[in-house]
């Protein structure tokens, strides 16, 4: 979209992004300090990010009293990992509308620790089932995603995998890291496509509101605010960066169009088979990520969270209040280009 650095194919753009039917020239280019942010593509030009989730644990029984002695229970200490792959291929750009994108998974890999003090291994996790497959997106040119349908079918598929087959114990769902892979794709150009009136541009120092997932080593479907702030623009040989910051808390709901990959009922085996009614009581942190303008593609980005969840048990102990804090970090890195 950058690509016909005219004023004419500036203004169409933003009558495209403003929904306007108006004719060319009734739309002005942003004022002077406003800047312009819209997900570019080129055609035959291929972007792959690396995508990494770890997360530390701590699982704490809550046992005091007299149910400590008898337990001997002890906070616990784990750590999660995901490292993936994926290459982003325009098959029909459309500068002015919907691009078409074929998303290839190419890797994944897992780590997960067993015990306190052990190091990670290979997990046998659902998710790396996707290794290998593709799925298409609608893209604006404000980076919102018209069509969900093939990545929300992905996720179900791994969904899936997830439980025990052939179990007389009814549905048992394995550890996974869907949430994972969903927080970095569901939500690749949220910060650019949550920006209300896109058309105007942005300004330095100028906020806007999102919602973000929470990616948890248990089952939580839950979300979190995100507010967002143009901090600087950086002069770069790669070209304009614009610097957004990100704050992050916890959101009252989540919004109901969101993926599930589970569905029905089940129990859950792992660290937290005995947990249940997990509940956020804290959850804060902040992100960068840095945003090329000339370009229209997201360089890197960097989200950091502490989040303190109570749980209850599945067979209630008195004296124990189970608790539970996740120290997770999310990037995403373009390689290359």
């Amino acid at each position: 979209m950058k690509t016909t650095p005219t004023i004419i194919a500036v203004v169409c753009l933003l009558t495209a992004l403003a929904g306007c039917n108006g004719k060319v020239g009734t739309i002005q280019p942003p004022g002077p300090g406003k800047e312009l942010l819209t997900v570019d593509f080129q055609q035959d030009q291929v972007l792959r990010y690396k995508f990494v989730s770890t997360r530390k644990i701590i699982r704490d029984w809550g046992a005091t009293g007299e149910a400590a002695e008898k337990s001997g229970a002890k906070p616990d200490t784990f750590h999660d990992s995901m490292e993936m792959i994926v290459a982003y291929q325009p098959v029909e750009v459309n500068p002015y509308g919907l691009t078409k994108v074929k998303v290839t998974i190419e890797s994944i890999e897992v780590k997960r620790s067993q015990d306190t003090g052990q190091r990670p291994k290979n997990s046998k996790d659902a998710i790396k089932t996707l290794a290998g497959k593709s799925y298409t997106l609608n893209v604006q040119p404000n980076g919102s995603i018209e069509d969900y349908s093939e990545l929300d079918r992905l996720i179900k598929q791994a969904g899936e995998k997830a439980f025990r087959r052939n179990s007389r114990q009814g549905r048992i769902k394995e550890p996974d890291m869907i949430g994972d892979f969903v927080a970095g794709q569901w939500f690749l150009w949220d910060s650019i496509s949550s920006i209300e009136k896109p058309a105007k541009g942005l300004s330095v120092g100028q906020t806007w509101p999102s919602k973000l997932s929470v990616p948890a080593p248990f089952v939580m479907l839950k979300a979190r605010n995100v507010d967002y702030t143009l901090a600087e623009i950086r002069q770069t040989e790669k070209g304009r960066l614009a610097v957004i910051k990100g704050s992050y808390s916890p959101a009252d709901a989540r919004p109901k169009d969101w993926p599930v990959p589970y569905t029905g009922s089940f129990q859950t085996s792992g660290r937290f088979g005995l947990f249940r009614r997990f509940k956020i009581l804290q959850l804060k942190g902040s992100g960068t990520e840095l945003f090329n303008i000339d370009k229209g593609r997201v360089e890197q980005s960097t989200q950091n969270y502490r989040m303190e969840v109570s749980a209850s048990l599945l067979f209630p102990l008195p004296g124990t209040n189970p608790h539970v804090t996740v120290d997770q970090k999310l990037t995403m890195q373009l390689l290359g280009g």
